[in-house]
């Protein structure tokens, strides 16, 4: 009997690393089980801690004990399915982190972050997310993949993606999530962007930005170790933390109070600004989107927002419902985009991008390999704020450097 082990969320604040099932070609549901031969098994050489793990770790949906985290796989194929025509045992796949038919109308116009035949309750699914279709987690030393020649995307060449597997591996999420709320926003050559939260997702879309051609990308957080790191390679900083407002500051470093672009890489567990920001605002951060906004502008909103938010300090956030100051949007003819990011529209050339030297997105995030046994450490770390992102690697095969 093969063997596996994966993270597997116990109850609010607790993850442990533990036996589960190894995958099979079968996927089985309260409804039916049915074969699955469109799928292929990865030994997951790469697969990473997500902020929006960190939502349900925190207790803050409605996931259940027992659930399989992790959504971020790069994985080398050990099995393949029989309806599998374009993969090969020993490739090197990214998978993003979107389950997608291709079969669908969505995925047919590569809308695959809202796939119609993945998930009985709505559409779109997940790996090892709550809401997402049952599927089980990828932070584990092995995964199924379903759908395997639709989505998966094999590294042509895997001696250099190996030389560049902390790169490779932010393209299964955070990499396309980021560029696509830059992309959202309307991000191009000579932009000025305004990005809420230098967490990971907010630091690859700074890095998207510099690819896209924008002049200036301003960066704001609470946590000080998060804006040194977006410092770091060429970001202005905002400190939401300071008594001065973020359009006072960003006046400061533009000599005017708003921006052409804005994207809120923060999500529903926004805080106050200013001597408020220890307190939890939910609607804070999509109000100063408007706010900061230059009229006739676009706000992309990659940020997570939930239908359920049983931590929420208030009844209306409870159920997902928002302060929103939607008439200043209005007045300011602003555009706004929601949604997951359709990762199969972007990771290819995102890929060549890396593999050509165009960015550097992991040293961007600064990515952080740790062994699946360090997992629920990194976790607790992540929460803490570390400006690092985790890269669990469950068999010991990316050199810690």
């Amino acid at each position: 009997m093969l063997s596996n082990r994966g993270v597997v969320y116990k109850g609010p604040g607790q993850v442990a690393v533990e036996s589960i099932p190894y995958p099979t070609f079968q996927l089985n549901s309260q409804e039916q089980t049915r074969n699955c031969n469109h799928g292929v098994i990865v030994k997951c050489v790469a697969t990473n801690i997500c902020g929006s793990d960190q939502h349900m770790v925190r207790g803050r949906t409605t996931a259940k004990s027992g659930l399989v985290l992790g959504h971020e796989i790069t994985g080398e194929v050990v099995q393949v399915g029989s309806d599998v025509e374009n993969l090969s045992i020993g490739d090197l796949v990214s998978v993003p982190f979107n389950i997608a038919c291709g079969r669908c109308v969505n995925c047919k116009e590569r809308k695959t972050g809202i796939c119609l035949n993945v998930n009985p309750s709505r559409p779109g699914a997940a790996y090892g997310y709550v809401d997402m279709g049952g599927w089980v987690g990828g932070q584990a030393e092995y995964a199924l993949v379903p759908y395997a020649d639709f989505s998966a995307l094999k590294i042509s060449n895997k001696e250099r993606g190996m030389q560049k597997i902390k790169d490779i591996a932010m393209l299964s999420d955070i990499f396309p999530t980021g560029y696509h709320g830059a992309i959202q926003a309307g991000v191009g050559p000579g932009s000025t962007v305004y990005i809420a939260g230098a967490g990971p997702v907010g630091l690859a879309c700074a890095s998207s930005c510099f690819l896209l051609g924008a002049a200036v990308v301003i960066v704001g957080d609470l946590n000080k170790d998060r804006l040194a790191q977006a410092k770091s390679f060429g970001c202005h900083i905002v400190d939401v933390a300071s008594d001065k407002t973020i359009v006072e500051q960003i006046d400061t470093i533009l000599g005017e109070p708003q921006v052409d672009c804005a994207i809120d890489c923060v999500g529903f567990e926004a805080r106050g600004c200013g001597h408020n920001h220890s307190t939890e605002v939910p609607a804070q951060v999509l109000n100063t989107m408007m706010e900061v906004t230059k009229a006739g502008g676009s706000v992309g909103i990659p940020g997570l927002y939930v239908t359920e938010d049983p931590g929420a300090a208030d009844e209306r956030a409870r159920a997902g419902s928002l302060g929103l100051r939607i008439g200043l949007g209005w007045a300011k003819s602003l555009s706004f985009a929601t949604g997951q990011c359709p990762v199969m529209q972007y990771h290819r050339k995102l890929l060549n991008a890396i593999m050509w030297d165009r960015i550097e997105i992991a040293k961007a995030v600064n990515a952080t390999v740790i062994s699946l046994d360090e997992a629920p450490q990194g976790y607790a770390d992540f929460d803490r704020g570390v400006a690092k992102k985790f890269v669990i690697d469950p068999h010991n095969l990316i050199p810690r450097t």
